[in-house]
């Protein structure tokens, strides 16, 4: 299951197209609401979000999304159960954690990139990723470290979401989307 943490003012490209993506290549994913049931983004997007945070249970091969927004991201770290199920992810190996545009500064800040790894964001944040010993990589639009996934910003969303899906499905599940869906990387 990928989990996507949504918290008022999150990148809507960010979370609904790797949802998207995802979808299409069969993999299970929940919208899950942080800030409540109903989530607003950044760019005034309503969505029904599919569980509560305080439903997600994390098993072995799950996915935790981060979307950014700057908004979103803000509320993600000032929920003490979202900064709980992160911490959770990121320390089990089983798990991936993943994150695109902001929301890799707050795993960089919260201590949850290992210092050394490579990482990307968005651009003019890398400042966060150095602070904590992180190697921004920012002519990359995803950057795939161990059981980490972290991508630039809300036009490589398509990037990022195929990454997430080779991570989970292999490389064929996520080419055949990406002819699917007529995406020119």
């Amino acid at each position: 299951m990928v989990y996507i943490l949504l918290a008022t003012g999150f990148e809507t490209a960010e979370a609904l197209a790797p949802a998207d993506v995802l979808r299409r290549g069969n993999v299970p994913v929940s919208l899950v609401g942080v800030t409540g049931p109903t989530v607003q983004s950044a760019q005034g997007v309503t969505v029904t979000t599919d569980v509560a945070l305080a439903e997600v249970t994390l098993s072995p091969g799950d996915m935790v999304m981060l979307p950014g927004g700057l908004g979103g991201v803000d509320a993600l770290e000032h929920s003490e159960a979202a900064m709980a199920l992160i911490r959770q992810a990121a320390a089990d190996s089983q798990v991936w954690l993943t994150a695109i545009c902001a929301a890799p500064t707050l795993l960089a800040r919260a201590g949850l990139i290992p210092a050394g790894a490579r990482a990307v964001c968005y651009p003019g944040m890398e400042g966060d990723l150095v602070k904590a010993g992180v190697e921004p990589c920012m002519t990359e639009p995803f950057v795939v470290e161990g059981h980490l996934i972290t991508g630039r910003a809300a036009g490589s969303s398509f990037d990022f979401g195929l990454a997430l899906l080779t991570a989970l499905s292999g490389a064929d599940v996520a080419r055949q989307v990406q002819n699917a869906i007529h995406y020119m990387a």
